[in-house]
């Protein structure tokens, strides 16, 4: 095949004998507007091959061949095309007629007219096709037998042959729809839709093939100007490599086992510290066995030690988890604890001093205090702004479970502001093992657990050696089971989302695997993925808890209280203090200042648990004191 246009390509394409295979020519470098709106741009070098898979019409452009100017078709319009016979027009039927029966066509045919035709039974309009079917006798005059045929009827006219036009002949046949009519290459055609006697369609297509290692679908124009080649009977045993992300192999469910090679490690760093990590690069050949079950997993952190680790859980975990109380350090993280129905309560870790000034019922709190959560509310501080507050009920050291209503209703109510700091710790009896399904379904997270009994599944367990894990948040997301070609039997879960690796299928037929994988169900993660998965919209729909009001005015008052009382304390201390001793002469070192003085006296006497009694015993402005002689008398009154 001698090389042609692109668009002179498409136009002569059976759709049928697709796909094709096609050389470039002549090459180009295009950026279509898919490509703009996508990002993506596309070279088309002389050589490359390209394999046709699909042809779709974007647009028809109608031209008026007389004065150029044009119009844009949807491919779904609606109208009718007929094709004319040539550019010759008839000034009556007669002249029509007589013009066929010297070419020796055969009747019927079909015409139109450039004007409207007015009749008693019906008024044929402009442009509208007819089908001359023969010449007859019609009340006494000579007349042509025509048919119009529309949607709703057929009509039968005899219009007399001296019917003045101008009368177009078109191509015999009924007339065509889009699709038929861009079968007539280049040809002119008529519309009763369009006020031109004569137009031309040009389509323009798009073009989907696929391109060697290329992993999308290039979208070319048929517009684009390069000359192609059908070399489809040439190319048989060329096989078109075609890139997948985990991500497309995910989506298109199978078929599995799927045997695949790494082409590509997407940038950035690792999000599993587990040594598979390591072995996923280039080169590598995986078999993808499909879709993880279950498809949750539990985000958990390490409790008790220094620096946390943090692991996401597989629902498969088979290890036996024992709850631990839960520990809560504002007013807030007890309120997102509470669960409708379910009783919760706490006992402070720490003495908690309140202000009962600021909020009324906002009393100090002592260590080993036990409350009962009641729910939330407000009150008003002593600015008449509303807080929103905790409502606890104190219990005493003796409430048990069976107290009976009245003694309920005697129990001490506590109000503690939301934005209140404090240590609690959750009051609770449970030594009932749960696997993560069951523990997931029955309580809330976060939660505090023990594992007390490691995977049997899997061997390097981690969890079991922390004394607590804090599961923080169930994720729901899909994981492909994968295993390595050199460790068929060793097999692990990879996240397309987080970890889209870039494969291409393998030739190689895979093989079943014997008996059920074994997976591992703890994934240690590194920091930064972590800290990336609380940035999940199931984490920032987590509102933070509330700042405490600004007290400007109040901090004012406190102060100005404060200093007021420095001032009647030193009043006092100055009464109680012994007359100042003999002034001496310094000898060797300098002045001892007024603020050392005082410091050292300050702290002094708090070990002796006494009142300081040397804040003065120095002046400053005496230089005849002698250094080692007050030395002395401090050690002394000390």
């Amino acid at each position: 095949m001698e090389p042609v246009s692109l668009q002179d390509f498409v136009r002569a394409l059976d759709p049928a004998s697709l796909p094709r295979v096609l050389r470039i020519s002549s090459g180009v470098y295009f950026q279509g507007s898919v490509y703009e709106i996508c990002g993506n741009e596309c070279c088309l070098s002389t050589g490359d091959l390209v394999k046709v898979t699909q042809v779709r019409l974007q647009k028809v452009v109608c031209e008026n061949p007389r004065t150029g100017q044009t119009k844009e078709l949807d491919p779904n319009f609606k109208g009718l095309f007929s094709p004319l016979t040539g550019p010759q027009s008839y000034g009556t039927l007669e002249e029509m007629i007589s013009a066929i029966n010297q070419s020796s066509k055969q009747l019927p045919i079909w015409f139109m007219s450039t004007h409207r035709i007015d009749t008693k039974a019906v008024v044929v309009p402009e442009e509208q096709p007819l089908m001359l079917e023969s010449v007859e006798m019609h009340l006494g005059v000579c007349s042509a037998r025509c048919v119009l045929g529309t949607e709703a009827q057929v009509t039968v006219l005899h219009l007399p042959l001296s019917t003045k036009g101008p009368f177009w002949e078109l191509e015999t046949g009924a007339p065509r729809t889009l699709l038929q009519a861009l079968a007539l290459r280049d040809r002119q055609l008529t519309c009763p839709a369009f006020p031109w006697r004569s137009l031309i369609l040009r389509p323009q297509y798009e073009i989907l093939a696929i391109m060697h290692m290329r992993r999308t679908i290039v979208n070319i124009p048929s517009t684009l100007e390069v000359d192609v080649e059908d070399v489809t009977a040439s190319s048989e045993h060329f096989h078109f490599i075609q890139p997948l992300l985990l991500s497309e192999v995910l989506a298109r469910g199978g078929p599995f086992p799927l045997n695949t090679e790494i082409l590509e490690v997407p940038d950035g760093p690792p999000i599993f510290l587990s040594p598979w990590v390591g072995s996923l690069r280039k080169g590598q050949r995986l078999c993808i066995y499909g879709l993880a079950s279950p498809p949750w997993r539990v985000l958990a952190s390490s409790k008790g030690r220094k620096m946390p680790r943090y692991f996401l859980v597989s629902g498969a975990y088979q290890g036996k988890l024992r709850r631990r109380p839960r520990e809560f350090s504002t007013a807030y993280d007890i309120l997102s604890a509470l669960q409708p129905g379910q009783p919760l309560r706490v006992v402070a870790m720490q003495d908690c001093e309140g202000d009962e000034m600021e909020i009324p019922g906002f009393t100090s709190l002592t260590m080993g205090d036990r409350l009962e959560v009641v729910g939330s509310g407000q009150a008003h501080d002593t600015q008449g702004r509303d807080i929103d507050i905790l409502v606890c009920h104190q219990l005493s050291d003796q409430a048990e479970e069976e107290e009976c209503e009245e003694e309920a209703e005697d129990q001490e109510q506590i109000l503690l502001p939301l934005y209140f700091s404090g240590g609690f710790v959750e009051e609770m009896s449970d030594s009932r093992r749960y696997n993560l399904a069951d523990l997931t379904a029955q309580f809330p997270l976060p939660c505090e657990v023990k594992v007390v009994t490691k995977d049997t599944s899997h061997p390097a367990d981690p969890l079991s050696s922390f004394p607590g894990l804090r599961l923080e948040e169930k994720i729901m997301e899909p994981f492909l089971v994968v295993s390595l070609d050199s460790e068929p039997g060793v097999s692990f879960e990879i996240p397309p989302r987080w970890l889209d690796l870039t494969v291409v299928e393998d030739e190689k037929q895979p093989g079943q695997p014997a008996g059920s994988l074994p997976i591992a169900t703890v994934e240690e993660l590194t920091d930064v993925f972590y800290y990336h998965l609380r940035k999940l919209p199931a984490f920032e729909s987590q509102s933070p808890p509330p700042r405490p009001p600004k007290r400007q005015n109040l901090s004012g008052q406190k102060k100005q209280s404060s200093q007021e009382r420095n001032i009647k304390s030193s009043k006092a201390l100055a009464q109680q203090l012994p007359p100042l001793l003999p002034k001496h002469k310094m000898k060797t070192l300098p002045v001892v200042t007024e603020g050392i003085s005082n410091t050292y006296s300050k702290i002094s006497a708090n070990r002796k648990g006494r009142k300081p009694t040397t804040s003065n015993i120095l002046d400053p402005d005496d230089e005849e004191h002698d250094y080692e002689e007050v030395f002395e008398h401090f050690r002394k009154t000390l």
